[in-house]
């Protein structure tokens, strides 16, 4: 048995989304830069890929779904409002040519926590909505004589091997959410320049900086720092919200140079961004011990 990730599961309902309305005509070259998928910025870098492959816009926003929905709500407010009056109650065969038209078509949104949703007349995470489209994605798999996981790792040969890891620092009472705020401002106040030999390329800090998203929308501002490296490996760090540790988001990367994966050098590649993973999240709890002691 396999356990699917967050990521992964929400990367094969966007990518069998987006592939099924372009196979139903739905989509096309000329309407496909009207098309959307929405993520969060700690949500796998894999569902972006798919988006720009086939000329969709990848918009990321904060964790939590009250994102997702208002931006939904920004694309119902850019139809002509003659044309969008009562617009809760109509279908979606009724929506959709409007949101092609004159704003924005909402194909898929997710977090990496198994926050899933398919359509905008669900401004929310919707549980019920997921399990229809995976038992969909799951079928189409069958019907070609695959698995699941064999599915994606079609889609991972295709666009390429996209894995991610989480860890948290966990810090109890009072004196831990000390530890937690210092070990938050170090960031900010003292960044990586170089991680594992590989050099830091790109700094956001969400707290410190104005942020806007592909859309141009300013980010709400948050106690979060994303380290980009050139090796295309990225980490994000942020205090929990609601719990008594620090989190910590390790994506890792490998594109095929030309081509696709084949299934020998996908298998390698997996054992590597693994290992390469693992020895990241050693890396940064010995970094973070060292930051608290000084």
């Amino acid at each position: 048995m396999m356990l699917l990730t967050g990521n992964q599961t929400g990367s094969l309902l966007a990518w069998y989304r987006i592939k099924t309305l372009f196979d139903k005509g739905v989509l096309n070259e000329q309407n496909a830069s009207r098309a959307v998928i929405i993520k969060t910025f700690v949500t796998t870098d894999l569902q972006k890929a798919i988006a720009e492959h086939y000329g969709l816009r990848c918009v990321e926003t904060l964790t939590g779904f009250k994102y997702i929905g208002a931006k939904l709500g920004k694309y119902e407010r850019a139809i002509p409002e003659l044309l969008r009056r009562n617009y809760a109650d109509l279908a979606e065969q009724e929506t959709r040519p409007l949101r092609l038209a004159h704003s924005s078509f909402y194909i898929f949104g997710g977090e990496e926590s198994y926050g899933y949703s398919g359509a905008d007349f669900v401004r929310d995470k919707d549980g019920n909505g997921a399990v229809v489209m995976f038992c969909e994605v799951a079928a189409y798999a069958k019907s070609r004589g695959q698995t699941v996981d064999q599915l994606l790792d079609e889609i991972f040969a295709t666009f390429g091997f996209f894995a991610e890891k989480n860890g948290s620092l966990i810090f109890e009472g009072a004196e831990g959410a000390k530890k937690i705020a210092r070990l938050a401002e170090s960031y900010s106040t003292h960044p990586f320049s170089d991680v594992l030999g590989s050099k830091v390329v790109e700094i956001k800090n969400f707290e410190t900086e104005t942020i806007q998203d592909v859309e141009g929308d300013t980010v709400p501002r948050e106690r979060m720092s994303i380290f980009e490296l050139e090796d295309q490996t990225r980490i994000a760090v942020r205090p929990s919200g609601t719990e008594p540790k620090i989190k910590y988001y390790l994506f890792a990367q490998r594109r095929p140079k030309s081509g696709k994966f084949d299934v020998a050098e996908l298998s390698r590649i997996k054992a590597q961004v693994a290992d390469k993973l693992d020895h990241l999240w050693d890396w940064l709890q010995k970094d973070a011990h060292s930051r608290l002691n000084k």
